[in-house]
C-alpha cells in the first residue's frame, strides 16, 4: 500500500514527464505529431511494396496484406521504442536524479506511457487501412463485434513493455553494453516474429523451430489484435493465458530488479 500512496502522490509529476517526453519527441521537426500518422504508413507501402508479391499471395488463408502487415508492424513499433526509451531514461535523466528526489521508477514509466499515447495515435493509420479496404478492395477485412476486443491484447503489450523497460534501464546503469545488444536483439525479434509473413507461408518442418517462434510473447499479442481486427474472430484463449503471464510475470521481475538496485543508480550515472 506503501507504493500505491507513493505513485498515487506523484501521479501529477508522472502526467507532466509523460507531456514533456511527447513535446520532445518531435521537437524542431516541421510535420511534429503528424509523423506519428505518417511514418507507420509510409513503412506500411514500403514493406507492402517489397514484400507484398512474395508473402502477400502465397497463404490463401490471408485477408488482406497490408493490413496485416500494419498491424505487426504498429505492435511491434509501439513495443521495441518504448523499451528502448525506457532502457536508457535513468541515464538520460542523470542531473535531475543527482538534484531532486523523484521516484525512479517514474522515469522508465514515463517513457513506456508518452511512446503508449503516440501508439494509439498512430492507431489511426490502421482505421483509415481498415476503411479503404473494407469499401474498396475485393479482399475486405472481416468485422465483427469481435473488434471491441481488441483493446485486450493493447494492454497485455502495455503490461509487457513496462516489465521489460523497468529490467532494461536496471541492467543498462550497470551494464551500458546492454544497449547495443538490445538494438541486435529488436532486429533479430523483427524477423521471428510473423510481421511481414505467416507461420504457414514458411512451411518449417522441423517442430521446435515453430515452437520457438510461437514461444515469442510477441507473436500471441499480434495474433490476437489480428484476430479481432482482421479476420473478426475471438481471441484465442490460448494465446491470451500465455502472453498475459508472461507479461505479469515479466513486470514481477523488473519491479524486483529494480526496487532491489535503485538505490545504487546514483553511483553508477
Amino acid at each position: 500500500m506503501k507504493y500505491f500512496k507513493n505513485f498515487y502522490k506523484y501521479r501529477y509529476l508522472l502526467a507532466e514527464i509523460v507531456r514533456k517526453n511527447i513535446k520532445l519527441q518531435y521537437r524542431n521537426s516541421v510535420l511534429g505529431i503528424f509523423w506519428t500518422f505518417l511514418q507507420p504508413l509510409l513503412t506500411t507501402i514500403v514493406l507492402v511494396l517489397i514484400f507484398g508479391g512474395v508473402f502477400g499471395r502465397k497463404d490463401a488463408s490471408l485477408v488482406n496484406y497490408p493490413i496485416y502487415l500494419l498491424c505487426g508492424r504498429l505492435i511491434y513499433e509501439f513495443y521495441t521504442q518504448s523499451t528502448k526509451r525506457a532502457m536508457r531514461s535513468i541515464r538520460n535523466s542523470a542531473s535531475v536524479i543527482k538534484k531532486v528526489y523523484v521516484p525512479k521508477y517514474i522515469y522508465p514509466l514515463s517513457n513506456v506511457i508518452a511512446n503508449f499515447i503516440t501508439f494509439l495515435i498512430s492507431l489511426l493509420v490502421l482505421v483509415c487501412f481498415i476503411v479503404f479496404f473494407y469499401f474498396f478492395s475485393d479482399q475486405p477485412p472481416h468485422i465483427t463485434p469481435y473488434v471491441f476486443l481488441s483493446p485486450v491484447p493493447v494492454i497485455i503489450l502495455l503490461i509487457l513493455s513496462i516489465g521489460v523497460g523497468l529490467i532494461l534501464c536496471t541492467l543498462e546503469v550497470f551494464f551500458k553494453d546492454i544497449e547495443y545488444l538490445y538494438e541486435v536483439f529488436c532486429m533479430l525479434l523483427f524477423y521471428m516474429t510473423p510481421i511481414i509473413y505467416t507461420l504457414d507461408t514458411l512451411n518449417i518442418q522441423m517442430k521446435w523451430v515453430k515452437m520457438a517462434l510461437m514461444a515469442n510473447p510477441l507473436y500471441s499479442i499480434i495474433e490476437m489484435f489480428r484476430d479481432c481486427v482482421l479476420f473478426g474472430e475471438m481471441i484465442n484463449i490460448n494465446h491470451l493465458l500465455y502472453s498475459l503471464g508472461f507479461s505479469i510475470l515479466t513486470v514481477i521481475i523488473g519491479l524486483w530488479a529494480f526496487y532491489k538496485k535503485q538505490d545504487k543508480f546514483i553511483l553508477h550515472i
